[in-house]
């Protein structure tokens, strides 16, 4: 006996088919990688690429999608009290090992429009928790915003490109290089 098809719940299942499908693309992506094909995002996410296209027209639009998920983890991230620079590096770390093609896809489309806010996002990010090392004298005046930037960027692209038994130590050793580099200098 054939098994028996899913009712049609019409446009009521639009929400819950694009978080199926952003979830599904994260998981996706990350074992497969970038060059994925499109369907299998659909079938993992138990829709039909019809619902996929109206969701999300191409590749990009897709990595964008869960990028904003990843960088609304790291606003409620900079949003609790007493959350520090190290556990934003943290955060990126742990991502990244499951969102490797979706750096590359962003980092590729850099200057695509949709990708904009991207940067606004975690600029924010960045900004709240750079005041508060601040004034906790964990960070040195002289470090900015376009500094952290960089080092999350150089984090996350050197551990998207490390092994898995090779990232703790990475990890650790580019913890301590940052510290060492944001840290207040003596007068």
């Amino acid at each position: 006996m054939p098994p028996e098809p899913k009712a049609n719940r019409g446009p009521s299942a639009g929400p819950d088919n694009r978080r199926a499908l952003i979830a599904a693309a994260r998981e996706v992506f990350g074992e497969v990688g970038l060059s994925a094909p499109l369907n299998s995002v659909a079938k993992r996410a138990g829709v039909g690429q019809g619902s996929l296209y109206r969701h999300f027209p191409d590749r990009v639009s897709l990595g964008v999608a869960v990028f904003d998920e990843n960088i609304g983890e790291l606003e409620d991230l900079a949003a609790r009290p007493g959350t520090t620079l190290d556990d934003l590096f943290d955060a990126v770390a742990e991502q990244v090992v499951g969102s490797t093609a979706l750096l590359d896809l962003v980092t590729d489309h850099r200057h695509d429009p949709r990708t904009e806010h991207l940067r606004t996002r975690i600029t924010g990010v960045v900004d709240i928790l750079l005041a508060r090392d601040k004034v906790a004298g964990n960070v040195g005046d002289d470090v900015d915003a376009a500094d952290v930037l960089l080092a999350v960027s150089m984090l996350a692209f050197v551990l998207a490109r490390t092994d898995d038994d090779g990232r703790a130590d990475v990890r650790a050793r580019t913890h301590a290089m940052f510290r060492a580099a944001f840290a207040p200098r003596a007068n």
